[in-house]
């Protein structure tokens, strides 16, 4: 009998190696959807389908399951399944980012919130700036805020203490992030003064200095998850770009109330061009800045 006759919601294909293929049926898209919202707020729309199978089925061909639902267990029962998680994270996020991807806000951080921030809390003490990159991916985000920060506020702060956090639910990404070395495509839009300066090229990848990489401390984070997020307190400024475009409106709402309650008081949000807080949040004061905005924490 064919192995798949016992699973009415699983129909073969065949791929060109010769190798049986499951497709992923509507009843089984809508469990994975569930599951996957569920345990970190991404949603995939019914458009998705395709892409959502095409993800999985590396991670079925791979544990050598006959099925999606099979999987779909796994993730729920198998004593394994914590690390297992982490694959399906890294299965279905897509990580694209580059050095200097948004530079207006980073020109927003030097002109105008840093000094702003630094101002609000006084002349006293040594001064210090916590600085959150939310969803960073492999890391090119929080060290280019480093290298403007070392560039452009330190030389006029000295005492300054900077500390940048970045997190990702993927381990893979954060493991590449932690070792700052990038290939042609990451530093394509890096200014050439500062690529001269702040990195060494090895023949075939550019790896940031170890002043820069210092600056920055990486650790896994699901931004969905109530217990992580209730340890990420203090924050003056967060980054969260092109995260919200994978959530329906609830997770927008849960995500984001989890962002503000980890900003102090006069600390700014940041989030991606074609992102919005509106019908999500009026808890945030939004403040023009050229060619950009920002979310203020009043």
């Amino acid at each position: 009998m064919n192995q798949f006759m016992n699973n009415p919601l699983s129909t073969p294909s065949i791929l060109s190696g010769g190798q049986p293929k499951v497709e992923l049926s509507v009843q089984s898209f809508e469990k994975w959807r569930s599951f996957i919202y569920d345990s970190c707020g991404i949603y995939f729309q019914d458009n998705k389908k395709y892409l959502l199978e095409s993800r999985l089925q590396k991670r079925v061909t791979f544990l050598g399951l006959k099925s999606f639902d099979e999987y779909l267990e796994y993730l729920k029962f198998n004593p394994g399944r914590n690390l297992e998680m982490r694959y399906l994270y890294e299965a279905i996020t897509i990580n694209e980012t580059f050095f200097f991807r948004n530079q207006p806000q980073l020109d927003a951080l030097v002109s105008t919130v840093v000094p702003q921030i630094l101002d609000a809390k006084g002349k006293f003490g040594r001064p210090k700036i916590r600085i959150w990159s939310a969803a960073s991916s492999t890391g090119e985000e929080a060290y280019s805020t480093a290298i403007v920060i070392s560039e452009l506020i330190k030389p006029k702060v000295p005492t300054l203490d900077v500390e940048i956090i970045g997190t990702d639910i993927s381990q893979a990404v954060i493991e590449t992030a932690k070792k700052g070395i990038y290939k042609e495509y990451s530093i394509r839009n890096t200014p050439p003064y500062y690529l001269k300066k702040y990195f060494k090229f090895n023949g075939s990848a550019y790896e940031i200095n170890s002043s820069i990489r210092d600056m920055v401390s990486f650790k896994l984070l699901n931004l969905y998850d109530d217990q992580g997020m209730r340890a990420m307190t203090n924050f003056d400024i967060i980054y969260c770009a092109n995260v919200l475009i994978y959530f329906n409106l609830n997770s927008k709402i849960k995500v984001v109330q989890h962002l503000y309650n980890s900003l102090q008081r006069g600390g700014y949000l940041f989030i991606g061009y074609s992102e919005t807080l509106h019908g999500v949040s009026k808890a945030f004061k939004v403040v023009s800045f050229p060619k950009t905005i920002g979310y203020k924490k009043e």
